[in-house]
């Protein structure tokens, strides 16, 4: 067997980077223009975050920034950068790569651009766990996280039950997951209105979803589930492709379907219940994330890396503009991506309806 390593072929009139052994056993052929647009989202991802880093009531120079970050800054500078900045920065990357990837995991198992954790109730359900321990049991901290893990888990089982009848059809579980979706958002405005004056306020501003406020123990939450959740995703994700043509070409390829679903779908629920936990139901970062991806790449099906760096770009550039560009001062970050996934939305329902015509 020759040693691994790295080539640019032509496959199909178009070019891919293969990484691995000649043998074709262990290679891995991606697309040049997913490289590419890879690299692109995770450098303005990082330049996004180096301005927030800057960027506040103190403004911190970028070689200042740089070398906090390398330990050789003043007391401070350090403190302005890795105890205030840092964590939200860290918080907004993570989240949006998780919400990225388990919208475009959902999405592609679904076949349906509206499959994303989003329409079919998880983040609802991750809602309902944590005005449970926020409004009821009168917690806060990490047992609302816990709740929102708890409920988001909880949901995901019920709607599988549900929508199963001699196996799980895409169709009918994103319907069911809307019609539990509804049921559940019926039971969050109730808790709600129930609540005093002050529970409600709180409750309200962390549906809205938010990156205020949060410190390491949410960056470890997120850190440790994308470390450990998004290999595992990207590795049985390279049967999405086939999944996509149905179960019976999948079989035929010598696809383990029923393994590579349950596995992937936990993935993707695990990942959002996660993001959910750490900052709250930010909407349209996973309904959004994979399609755009997708359309940068040319690709009908966004693979789940480009999904979870396009998921954490469109988070990052949201917070900016949360805190710094939105009229009337700083603004929790969903109420920024409730209003650009409005127009997404519109022009996804559009183009939709253009090409079914």
């Amino acid at each position: 067997m020759t040693a691994p390593g790295l080539s640019l072929s032509r496959v199909g009139g178009s070019r891919r980077i293969v990484i691995g052994s000649r043998s074709g056993r262990l290679s891995l052929r991606v697309p040049l223009r997913t490289v590419l647009v890879g690299a692109g989202l995770l450098l303005t991802s990082l330049a996004v975050s180096l301005v927030s880093l800057t960027s506040g009531d103190f403004p911190v120079p970028v070689a200042d920034v740089l070398r906090s970050l390398a330990g050789q800054g003043d007391a401070g500078t350090d403190f302005i950068v890795r105890e205030l900045r840092l964590p939200r920065v860290l918080i907004t990357l993570l989240v949006g790569a998780a919400f990225g990837a388990g919208g475009t995991i959902f999405q592609s198992l679904t076949r349906n651009p509206l499959g994303s954790p989003d329409f079919v109730g998880l983040t609802v359900g991750a809602a309902t766990g944590a005005l449970i321990v926020i409004l009821l049991l009168d917690r806060d901290g990490v047992s609302v996280a816990i709740g929102a893990i708890a409920g988001c888990l909880a949901t995901a089982a019920g709607i599988y039950l549900l929508a199963f009848r001699r196996g799980v059809h895409p169709f009918r579980l994103v319907l069911m997951g809307i019609g539990v979706s509804a049921l559940l958002e019926a039971t969050n405005s109730y808790l709600i209105y129930r609540a005093r004056l002050d529970e409600a306020v709180a409750a309200q501003v962390w549906l809205i979803g938010s990156t205020n406020g949060r410190g390491w123990t949410e960056v470890i939450l997120v850190g440790v589930a994308v470390a450990v959740l998004l290999p595992i995703a990207l590795y049985h994700g390279r049967h999405l492709d086939m999944l996509s043509l149905g179960e019976e070409t999948a079989i035929l390829h010598g696809v383990p379907v029923e393994r590579s679903r349950a596995v992937l779908a936990l993935a993707g629920v695990a990942l959002a219940a996660a993001a959910t936990a750490a900052a709250g139901p930010i909407a349209f970062v996973a309904l959004a994330a994979g399609p755009l991806a997708g359309r940068l790449t040319r690709s009908p099906h966004a693979g789940i890396l480009p999904g979870a760096l396009m998921g954490a770009a469109l988070l990052s550039v949201s917070d900016w503009l949360a805190q710094h560009a939105w009229p009337g001062g700083a603004v929790p970050v969903g109420t920024v991506t409730a209003a650009l996934g409005g127009i997404y939305l519109t022009w996804l329902l559009v183009h939709e309806r253009r090409r079914v015509a």
